[in-house]
C-alpha cells in the first residue's frame, strides 16, 4: 500500500518528537537528520499510529526512541529484515528503518541487496558517518584509508565502499543522498522516499565530531555537490554515472534513481491468490506451482 492511502494527520515536526531526550553529542550530524525526518513525517502528515520505525544497534539506531510510532530496537545489523517481516505483516503501514554504515553495510551487509531486489516496500534512512560511533570509533566500511581509529591506528588498508552504486546495482527503486548540514534537502529527500512506494534508500552524510576527526562538517560542504537540474532519475544509466562521482572527489546530493515495479508484498498477494486465498492456505500448493 502507498501511504498516499493512509490517513491523514495534522502535525507540526516538533509533535513528532517522543518524550525520550535527545542524548548524541553535540555537533553530531544526526540531530540534522531527525530535524529532516520530522520535517518530512509532518509534511507528509504520517499518523504515528501508522507507522513503524525500526532499527538495529548504534548511534543511529537510536532514532526511533525519538519519533512518536511504533517501533522495534533489534539486533546489530538486523534491522532490515526484522522490517521486511513487519512490513508484510503489517503492508497498510508505513515501514522505516534507521541505521549506520555500520549496522547496514557491515554486520547488516548480507541483508541489503535482498531488500533492493525483492523491492520490500519500506524507507531505509542511512546515517553514514564513517565510523562506529556508539562503540566508541572503530572503521567501518565508508571509512576513509586516512582516518585513524582504535582498530587502524595507522589508517586503514580498503577503500571505502560507494553506498549508492552499491544500492542501484542491486536494484533499489529509489536512491538518494543528502548531508546532515543541509536538513531541508534531507527532508526532502526523505518525503521522497516515504512516498515512494518499493525500496528507497537514502543515505546521508553525518559528521561524527566525537571520534572521525577528518570528516568535518566543512570536509563534507566542501564534498557535496548537487545534482544537476536536468538530470533525469528515470535514466539508470545516468544514475550510475553520477554516482561514480564519489571517486572523482565530490559526492552528489540530491535523488538519483527512482522507478517503480511490484514490491515484494503484491507479488507474494498474488501467490496467496494463485492458491486459493488464505482460507484455503496451503504450502502444497504452493510447492506444486513451482515443482518441475
Amino acid at each position: 500500500m502507498s501511504i498516499a492511502a493512509l490517513n491523514k494527520v495534522e502535525m507540526k515536526p516538533k509533535e513528532y518528537k517522543s518524550d525520550v531526550s535527545v542524548v548524541w553529542c553535540p555537533g553530531c550530524g544526526h540531530h540534522g537528520i531527525l530535524n529532516g525526518i520530522y520535517r518530512a513525517l509532518s509534511e507528509l502528515g504520517i499518523d504515528p499510529d501508522n507507522m513503524m520505525s525500526i532499527s538495529g544497534i548504534g548511534c543511529s539506531s537510536r532514532t526511533p526512541y525519538f519519533i512518536k510510532s511504533y517501533k522495534m530496537h533489534t539486533l546489530h545489523g538486523r534491522a532490515g529484515p526484522v522490517a521486511t517481516g513487519a512490513q508484510l505483516a503489517q503492508p497498510d503501514q508505513c515501514v522505516m528503518v534507521t541505521g549506520g554504515d555500520g549496522d547496514g553495510f557491515s554486520i547488516g551487509g548480507g541483508h541489503m541487496p535482498h531488500m533492493a531486489r525483492k523491492n520490500v516496500n519500506l524507507t531505509y534512512v542511512l546515517f553514514d558517518n564513517g565510523i562506529y560511533g556508539l562503540t566508541k570509533g572503530q572503521y567501518s566500511p565508508t571509512s576513509r584509508p586516512e582516518m585513524t581509529a582504535y582498530t587502524t591506528p595507522y589508517g586503514g588498508p580498503d577503500e571505502p565502499m560507494n553506498p549508492l552504486l552499491y544500492m542501484l546495482t542491486y536494484g533499489a527503486t529509489y536512491v538518494a543522498q543528502g548531508f546532515a548540514g543541509k536538513p531541508k534537502i534531507c527532508a526532502e529527500l526523505i518525503k521522497g522516499a516515504l512516498e515512494h512506494k518499493g525500496f528507497s534508500y537514502v543515505n546521508i552524510f553525518s559528521q561524527c565530531p566525537s571520534f572521525n576527526k577528518i570528516d568535518t562538517v566543512q570536509y563534507y560542504r566542501d564534498l557535496v555537490a548537487e545534482i544537476p537540474e536536468d538530470h533525469d532519475p528515470g535514466d539508470f544509466g545516468s544514475a550510475m554515472e553520477i554516482a561514480r562521482g564519489l571517486s572523482e572527489g565530490k559526492a552528489p546530493m540530491g535523488l538519483l534513481y527512482q522507478t517503480s515495479k511490484p514490491t515484494l508484498d503484491e507479488k507474494l498477494a498474488e501467490i496467496v491468490t494463485k492458491v486459493g486465498g488464505h482460507k484455503d492456505y496451503d504450502l502444497n500448493k504452493i510447492v506444486d506451482l513451482y515443482r518441475p
